[in-house]
């Protein structure tokens, strides 16, 4: 199994970017100060790496040994802050959950096609390095949602949000591993799937379904 997979670190902070954005105007949204709004910017950008490292990879995560990251999320928070007005408008509230949809449709596949990447470069098997690349994905998200007090849209019925970031893991690996494409031109590609399959199911409103119906 090839050993010499590199994050790039583009792709990395475009992660961080777009989770931290989601957060914040998340935060904004529920009507949280510039702390509230912070801290929630901080776990939904860098909760998925620490999940993925402190428990799978047990190393210290990115947040604590890049010196970037943090600067980062206090830049996202503090532009949101700037234009909170602006994004609790009437007009704009109304679009906030779809803007947070859209921001997290590129953040998602980004997270976890580094955590992926990690993952090979640790000589991890791959049905492991699946299961890793969707924590990477999902976890901030889920953290950010049980912080805000919302049920995590990754165990609620909808638009199979969990298959197709599965779907987009194994996409990458048959990329780079099985037809040896580059790694940067794989995620782009992995990144690219899941957003435009994302949209397509928010706007065809492809849906599953509860096991049992609601009582």
């Amino acid at each position: 199994m090839p050993t010499n997979f590199e994050v790039p670190l583009y792709l990395d902070y475009l992660a961080v970017f777009t989770w931290a954005l989601s957060g914040a105007i998340l935060g904004v949204s529920k009507g949280y100060d510039l702390t509230g709004v912070f801290v929630v910017a901080l776990l939904s950008s860098v909760g998925g790496s620490m999940l993925r490292d402190g428990i799978f990879l047990n190393q210290p995560p990115p947040v604590v040994t890049n010196p970037y990251y943090l600067p980062l999320i206090l830049l996202v928070t503090v532009l949101v802050g700037l234009f909170s007005r602006l994004l609790v408008t009437p007009r704009l509230r109304r679009h906030t959950n779809n803007l947070v949809d859209v921001i997290d449709a590129i953040g998602t596949p980004a997270f976890a096609v580094v955590g992926m990447q990690l993952s090979l470069a640790a000589g991890i098997p791959l049905p492991g390095v699946v299961l890793i690349g969707a924590v990477s994905g999902v976890g901030g998200g889920v953290l950010r949602d049980l912080l805000v007090g919302d049920v995590p849209a990754l165990v609620q019925p909808g638009h199979h949000f969990a298959l197709l970031l599965v779907f987009v893991c194994v996409l990458f690996l048959a990329l780079t591993l099985s037809l040896g494409m580059s790694n940067n031109l794989a995620a782009w590609l992995a990144v690219g799937v899941f957003f435009v399959a994302r949209a397509l199911t928010v706007r065809m409103d492809w849906r599953s379904q509860p096991l049992l119906p609601p009582t």
